[in-house]
């Protein structure tokens, strides 16, 4: 069936044949069928383009979300590669076991959480999602269907982990669990005067394994890097209640005239100095880890036009400066966002090839998307953090030049030697296209 398909940045909607199958031997089958390129589509949270194949097929798989296994004593999952973590968290948190790793939002598919090898605010110490998973089952176009693990096709498996999809199409995901005694965090957010004071803090909270720092995008001077830095841990006590469904919703998309550095710096005042946001709280792990599920659709909020998310990742050694000039740069355009999050990544290896965390610190903020002053900015940021020696990241990013990719993943021809070679992305083919 053809369908307009945009991601969650909503910068353009471009057709595809899509395909959903229903369970797994459909969606082998569409792995291996005749035609064009193809590639797997979960909830459709990318950013940018790494989620879509334009002209191509998208096989969404969706309805693929049921739980083959689940051992309540070890807490070991297995379950199809369609289940959100959204569910997944409904049948654990009950159980007394949590997802290892989430992002930002729970509205992500294993398969799309493997194949992006998300992260989370427990990076420092726990590592990306596929640090977390035992196995994973996967289909090849040939018809070939493989079992990955650190033991088994372990180059495949690697280059499956972070591999943007690529290597194959995902049928299912074997995950390690973390044990909880309740669905509470023990909490404690304290304002942050400037840049050298996320730091300071993020130094002294090393023993807190949930750590994020909201920051101001317009503050400038001295003043550049201020903001709320947030700490967390699971509490002993209050409870296994699983989370409730969005209450809110965006009903339309936002006038564009209503995003910009007047309203977004009223917004950000009121935001910093909003009563009882200091101190201490005992909180559920929703509004903790995933604040922006609260508002269903909350990327028409950016307008019919959609919008950009830099986020980059650059080394430890030289990171006040360089997060402080993309500050810089972000106040001076005027073009920031209500949604600016600093945290660091810690040194825990990722099993995969093309993972995004380095040691180090992470910016990631959006920008409506205003034209060629927006991408303007956004290439200004990434020359930045490539002179850094950092990188940027492939599952927010739509602007990437094919050198800035190479430069930041420099093993990229690891995972396009395993690519399938029926599955494409519009990503991959704007990244490696000058290196083919």
């Amino acid at each position: 069936m053809q369908q307009q398909v945009s991601s969650w940045g909503r910068l353009r909607r471009v057709p595809h044949d899509v395909a959903r199958p229903a369970f797994l031997d459909e969606l082998r089958a569409a792995a291996s069928a005749e035609g064009g390129p193809r590639l797997c589509f979960g909830m459709g949270r990318s950013y940018g383009d790494v989620c879509l194949n334009e002209g191509g097929r998208l096989i969404v798989t969706d309805r693929l979300d049921r739980i083959m296994a689940f051992d309540r004593e070890r807490g070991v999952l297995r379950a199809e590669a369609g289940l959100t973590l959204d569910r997944l968290l409904r049948v654990t948190v009950p159980q007394g076991w949590f997802a290892p790793v989430v992002p930002g939002t729970k509205f992500v598919t294993l398969g799309g959480a493997v194949a992006n090898d998300v992260h989370g605010k427990n990076h420092e110490q726990v590592g990306t999602f596929g640090a977390h998973v035992n196995a994973i089952g996967l289909a090849r176009s040939s018809g070939e269907v493989l079992t990955l693990s650190p033991q088994e096709n372990t180059e495949l498996f690697a280059a499956t982990i972070g591999g943007l999809g690529l290597t194959g199409v995902i049928l299912w995901v074997e995950l390690r669990l973390t044990a909880i005694r309740s669905a509470m965090f023990d909490t404690e957010t304290l304002a942050i005067d400037d840049l050298a004071g996320f730091f300071r803090l993020a130094e002294e909270s090393r023993d807190w394994p949930y750590t994020v720092a909201w920051i101001d995008c317009l503050a400038k001077g001295g003043a550049t890097g201020r903001g709320l830095f947030t700490r967390g841990r699971p509490a002993e006590g209050g409870g296994l209640d699983v989370h409730r469904a969005p209450r809110l919703a965006a009903p339309l998309d936002a006038p564009g005239f209503l995003l910009n550095a007047h309203t977004i710096g009223l917004f950000n005042a009121a935001y910093r100095r909003r009563p009882f946001v200091l101190g201490a709280r005992r909180v559920h792990y929703d509004p903790f880890l995933f604040p922006l599920d609260a508002v269903a659709d909350w990327n028409r909020l950016y307008g019919r036009r959609g919008f950009f998310q830099h986020q980059s990742a650059v080394p430890m050694a030289g990171a006040f400066e360089t997060v402080r000039e993309l500050l810089e740069l972000t106040a001076e355009s005027g073009e920031g966002s209500f949604l600016l999050v600093l945290k660091l990544f810690g040194d825990e290896p990722s099993p995969g090839v093309l993972s995004f965390p380095l040691p180090g610190a992470t910016l990631a903020l959006d920008f409506p998307n205003k034209g060629e002053s927006t991408r303007r900015l956004l290439d200004g940021m990434a020359d930045v953090v490539l002179a850094a020696g950092g990188r940027l990241y492939p599952a927010k990013d739509a602007t990437m030049s094919g050198a800035a990719f190479r430069a930041g993943y420099p093993d990229w021809r690891k995972v396009e030697a395993q690519r399938d070679p029926k599955i494409m992305s519009d990503f991959w083919r704007r990244v490696t296209a000058e290196a083919a």
